[in-house]
């Protein structure tokens, strides 16, 4: 039995016959010029170029992955102990992907292509009898394009096409997309990294001018200058001159002992850019890593950045983290109450939940225990009686 998926194959029928299956999810050819603006491309022409960056710039790829890690996992509360248990059984076993399982396992992957490019789509996949959600599946963005309904509220995920001839995927309720902070009237989201491709090319011009240069003071080169004395050198000038170049050449293809290089006159031995100054690249690396750090509100000690900073910094920059992930795991509420709410309706449940994210570390344990600490002293002290 076949399992329910709308984004595998098809069959089409033309003049009476049934042809063989065809993939539906195909990258058309998109008109630049296309005059309807209520239906765009789930990624735009950046999907290579945030691509592109994080493979790149080490630091941007090492926030966004601390960040997916960061977030953490949740269970799912409600009154129906017996169900919240079916419930969380269900996400801690589905099938996610290939190599991984589990509910986190999908919005790991989830998260990791909301951030680099603002916006995000699943799908959840039917049994083929219909009765059970056999998987959870990260849909590729290339492969979609999003689009308003007719009263331009709700999204539409669509079969890519030309002009006005894309389709609405069929079971939309089963399809799960986010967006990233997107403009008004916009459907998709603003990447993450969106601001930083100017940045990171300039950080990479100085790495690899850094390259570039040590390259060349790494492997020395020399200039060697013969000054004719006289008019009997100045004559043999281009004999001698051959001589000392396949004398100098040999002693520096000697790598196994050490060779001396005699010559006779006038004869000079530099290396080529030895007088040079290199620029110093500490402080603009610096500034462009201060400005990548800023956008992605990651501490720089959790990127392996050294840089001096006080205690009370450093907690202030945690704080600020905690909010950053409090508000991707708000974005992330949507598509797993979906994925509940659908299980619920597969078994024919209809019970409220809440979904219980774990803290984010153990210092937030701390300061929840002492704040229910100094909350149970004032209550003792309002109840206490006058003396």
């Amino acid at each position: 039995m076949r399992n329910i998926n709308i984004f595998k194959v098809r069959r089409k029928r033309r003049k009476g016959k049934t042809d063989g299956a065809a993939p539906v999810l195909q990258t058309a050819g998109r008109d630049a010029f296309r005059p309807f603006v209520n239906s765009v491309p789930a990624c735009g022409a950046d999907l290579e170029l945030y691509r592109s960056l994080r493979k790149s710039v080490p630091v941007i790829d090492a926030a966004l992955d601390k960040i997916v890690r960061l977030i953490g996992s949740f269970t799912i509360e409600c009154e129906n102990k017996g169900l919240e248990h079916q419930i969380n059984e269900f996400l801690k076993n589905v099938r996610s992907g290939a190599q991984s399982g589990g509910v986190n396992g999908f919005l790991s992957v989830y998260i990791n292509q909301l951030l680099t490019y603002g916006t995000a789509v699943g799908e959840i996949v039917l049994s083929g009898s219909g009765r059970e959600i056999y998987s959870l599946v990260n849909v590729p963005l290339r492969d979609v394009e999003l689009a308003f309904d007719d009263n331009m509220i709700d999204v539409l995920v669509c079969r890519p096409g030309v002009w006005q001839q894309r389709q609405p995927f069929e079971y939309q309720q089963l399809l799960l997309t986010s967006a990233l902070n997107p403009e008004p009237g916009h459907l998709c989201g603003v990447s993450l990294l969106h601001g930083l491709p100017f940045v990171s090319e300039i950080l990479m011009k100085i790495y690899n001018t850094i390259g570039v240069n040590w390259e060349r003071v790494g492997n020395v080169r020399f200039a060697v200058t013969y000054k004719p004395s006289g008019d009997n050198d100045r004559a043999l000038s281009r004999t001698r001159a051959q001589q000392i170049a396949d004398e100098w050449s040999k002693a520096m293809r000697d790598k196994e002992s050490v060779s001396d290089f005699v010559s006779v006159g006038d004869v000079s031995i530099k290396v080529i850019g030895a007088d040079n100054q290199i620029l110093d690249s500490e402080v603009p690396v610096r500034q462009m890593l201060e400005q990548i750090v800023a956008k992605l509100s990651v501490p720089p000690f959790l990127l392996g950045l050294s840089w001096s900073t006080t205690e009370r910094m450093s907690a202030q920059q945690a704080d600020i983290l905690t909010s950053e992930l409090e508000y991707y795991r708000r974005i992330l509420n949507a598509p797993i109450g979906r994925i509940v709410s659908v299980w619920q309706q597969i078994h024919g449940e209809d019970c409220p939940f809440e979904i219980i994210w774990d803290n984010i570390n153990l210092q937030d344990e701390l300061d929840l225990a002492k704040a229910g600490l100094y909350n149970a002293q004032a209550q003792a002290l309002r109840a206490a009686p006058e003396k």
